[in-house]
């Protein structure tokens, strides 16, 4: 199993509010797709955009890094909003991924599509933080070559060459 791969399955496992991440080689992005179960508005998807962008920013500022790629977009699918987040691999971190997950959930409360895992105890959970740190920095600067695209689907995390 490659970085990238065990990467994305390690975020899928830890983050139930992550509904699919994919990666992109050639523009090294990690792109983390969240569903919301109703359909935003134009004044709380912006509400949200700027949170979002807001909250990646001071991370950064006070990581005294600058990133290269954050980007935040939206589309309507029937009932459901689907947001997608874009972070570069080069500068992204583990806590960084905390604090976007978390800023999902205290947004979009009881509405954030979540598909949870009960059969994980705390020494898993910690276990996976410490993995995606590792396999996020072993990523940085090394070229893939792969695209993939992970997504769970009951209670299984499938990934995706494309």
């Amino acid at each position: 199993m490659t970085g990238s791969v065990g990467l994305l399955i390690s975020i899928l496992m830890l983050y139930p509010e992550v509904a699919a991440i994919n990666f992109d080689p050639g523009k090294q992005l990690l792109r983390f797709t969240f569903i919301y179960s109703k359909v935003l508005v134009d004044s709380e998807l912006d509400s949200l955009k700027a949170k979002l962008m807001e909250g990646i920013e001071v991370f950064n500022l006070l990581e005294c890094k600058k990133t290269r790629v954050v980007a935040v977009q939206s589309q309507i699918c029937d009932n459901l909003t689907i947001i997608e987040v874009q972070r570069d691999v080069d500068t992204l971190v583990q806590g960084e991924i905390n604090l976007i997950v978390e800023l999902f959930r205290q947004c979009l409360n009881d509405n954030l599509v979540i598909e949870v895992n009960e059969h994980f105890f705390e020494e898993d959970l910690i276990a996976q933080e410490e993995i995606i740190g590792r396999m996020l920095e072993s990523m940085k600067g090394r070229s893939q070559d792969r695209y993939l695209y992970a997504f769970r689907e009951e209670g299984r995390v499938l990934v995706f060459d494309k």
